[in-house]
């Protein structure tokens, strides 16, 4: 009876996993893709690792009990699925060794499920289920009573986790965030979405209160010759109107290294492909063998061309400083609070920044032009390119906002 009831249990918890990861049911074989999606989705709000070609057997059993192959999941892998779906702390493999070696949130998860009646638990396989014939009543057909106590236990279970996860509310014409809160429900819930993330520094994002600190980490959203696209901890919500002001403000961001920059990214596709446009706050000491002081910029780069391969297009390249020695602590105090800002009406766009001492300084127009480009999807970033050595500078958030305007002159 108990290895009937951890069957069950694993069964439904692995559901709710999928649909908490994925945001829609198991009714399907995951993918290879979909296991890497789930994956990354239980390791950035978990810390801990489920491969995704595990995850990807894991539901070809539960939704095939009696041809598929048998899983028998160890009990860290069932904890983890079980920290996931009730949104434990994050933790990593030595915390959870030295304080939860017991795995707790699977014990607790198991618990919630009711247990089967003793004459009717949960077999091994469906296959096996004849339950007892009760006294004056006829033989049923085999497996009919146990399959219609798992359909409820899995509807309970469903209707729990919408009672307990709502889904993100549609993305809003008009929205601000001063990030009080970096939680990883309460930014799902406002309406972020983490792509790419890395446990790591993703889990160092809340260093400060009232800040969502990213960090400069290697990778950008055009490949390199020997580098796919990716972005860290890339942080992406919908776009939902046609004409709209979005600006994102930094608290003492000074970029330090070559190629380390952040800001803005707009691009028409969640995936981050093709056309995209990027507006962010750069450092730059490459000049082609020249020798010249290293700067700090405001830099624009578009690629307005749907293929992936096609060369960006830098549009704006504004230096703010040029730094003629190294840590230039008159540079870092015009950098306490800068922001930068992009403005869309039809195809026209504007591209403004702001950098000072004070929050009051005015924004300033570093270029405009025409763009054959329909945003969909707006992300906040913070990368170094695909330089050689890796330099994490923090690129501390204070506030973002999008504001709809209207389209007409």
């Amino acid at each position: 009876m108990h290895k009937e009831r951890n069957e069950a249990a694993f069964m439904a918890l692995f559901r709710e996993a999928c649909q908490l990861g994925l945001g829609y049911p198991l009714t399907a074989p995951l993918t290879e893709t979909d296991g890497k999606v789930l994956a990354a989705a239980i390791l950035e709000q978990t810390g801990l690792v489920v491969g995704g070609k595990s995850l990807k057997n894991y539901s070809l059993y539960v939704l095939n009990p009696t041809e598929g192959k048998r899983e028998n999941p160890s009990v860290a892998t069932l904890d983890t699925l079980a920290r996931f779906v009730l949104h434990a702390p994050s933790t990593d493999e030595a915390q959870r060794k030295d304080h939860e070696s017991h795995y707790p949130y699977w014990f607790q998860y198991r618990s919630q499920l009711a247990a089967p009646p003793a004459a009717e638990a949960a077999p091994a396989s469906v296959a096996e289920a004849v339950p007892p014939t009760p006294a004056g009543r006829p033989a049923g057909r085999p497996g009919i009573r146990w399959l219609a106590a798992l359909a409820l236990l899995l509807i309970g279970a469903g209707g729990l986790w919408h009672w307990r996860h709502r889904q993100p509310p549609a993305a809003l014409a008009d929205f601000a965030d001063s990030f009080a809160s970096t939680a990883a429900d309460s930014l799902r819930a406002r309406g972020w979405a983490v792509q790419h993330p890395d446990a790591a520094w993703w889990t160092r994002r809340a260093t400060e209160p009232g800040l969502l600190t990213l960090y400069t980490l290697p990778g950008d959203n055009w490949p390199a010759p020997d580098q796919p696209a990716a972005i860290r901890n890339l942080l992406v919500r919908p776009l939902a109107a046609d004409c709209f002001s979005t600006e994102i403000h930094f608290r003492d961001f000074v970029p330090a290294h070559n190629w380390q920059q952040a800001g803005l990214l707009l691009a028409e596709n969640d995936a981050f492909t093709g056309k995209m446009l990027r507006l962010s706050l750069s450092y730059n000491d490459y000049f082609g063998g020249y020798a010249q002081p290293a700067e700090i910029l405001v830099q624009g780069i578009s690629s307005t061309e749907a293929d992936s391969r096609s060369k960006p297009e830098e549009f704006a390249h504004v230096p703010l400083f040029a730094l003629r020695q190294p840590g230039d602590r008159l540079v870092a105090a015009n950098l306490g609070k800068s922001a930068l800002k992009i403005e869309k009406k039809g195809r026209h766009f504007r591209f403004l920044y702001t950098a000072g001492s004070l929050e009051s300084f005015a924004f300033k127009e570093v270029a405009r032009g025409d763009f054959t480009f329909e945003p969909r999807y707006v992300a906040l970033f913070a990368i170094q390119g695909f330089a050689p050595a890796r330099h994490a500078t923090p690129a501390k958030v204070d506030f973002f906002s999008i504001v709809q305007l209207p389209c007409g002159e």
